[in-house]
């Protein structure tokens, strides 16, 4: 909960600070914030939950068999709570201030659903594949895992934000686009379901390549 708190405070609240769009300044400023973000807890609580902060994440652990199910369903259910509290804090600070645009850094799909569907997709597989690699306890990256998937992020960022602004997280697009309604709230669905489909091919893909 407090990791994804911190994920969508830090990377929403950097896009909505820079007022996000298609200046390279702004991408490349959200991207760095979302990969910061997720580097930070990584080390911070990774210790302690092993830093899923990403429903799409622990899909791909439990399918894995690295966490049971019931403990799959609380991660996900308090990742989506810390999204909350994240956006409310966000919500409130961007109300005293004034800002231009998404108050909360909800995702749009840019291209339409159907596009912003397979983007979301292809990105959450490349970025679950990540995470399930480096922290394999056999092949993985051990204390660099950390480094390796918020690198990935802002790599994944970079390409998406172009596109759907970059969610592979449902947790992230369900808080903000409570806040922002309209057509984030329309388009909500590429924004989970999308996630989720890649990060079910991520675990079948790292099971076959994986394997001794």
């Amino acid at each position: 909960m407090v990791g994804t708190m911190v994920l969508v405070l830090m990377g929403c609240g950097t896009a909505v600070s820079l007022n996000c769009g298609f200046d390279p300044a702004s991408v490349v400023g959200t991207a760095v914030a979302f990969g910061l973000a997720v580097i930070a807890m990584a080390y911070t609580i990774g210790g302690i939950s092993g830093c899923h902060i990403n429903p799409a994440i622990t899909l791909g652990c439990l399918l894995l068999g690295r966490i049971n199910a019931k403990d799959a369903g609380m991660y996900m259910l308090f990742q989506t709570v810390g999204a909350f509290i994240g956006s409310s804090i966000l919500y409130v600070l961007v109300q005293q201030v004034g800002a231009d645009g998404t108050t909360t850094g909800a995702n749009v799909c840019a291209s339409g659903p159907v596009a912003g569907l397979i983007v979301e997709i292809v990105l959450t597989f490349v970025f679950v594949l990540v995470v399930l690699g480096t922290t394999d306890s056999k092949k993985g990256a051990g204390n660099f895992a950390g480094l390796a998937i918020g690198l990935s992020l802002i790599l994944i960022h970079l390409v998406g934000i172009h596109y759907t602004g970059t969610s592979v997280n449902p947790a992230r697009s369900i808080a903000p686009a409570v806040f922002e309604g309209g057509e984030a709230l329309a388009q909500l669905a590429a924004f989970v379901v999308g996630p989720f489909i890649g990060a079910a091919i991520a675990a079948g893909v790292w099971k076959v390549i994986g394997e001794e």
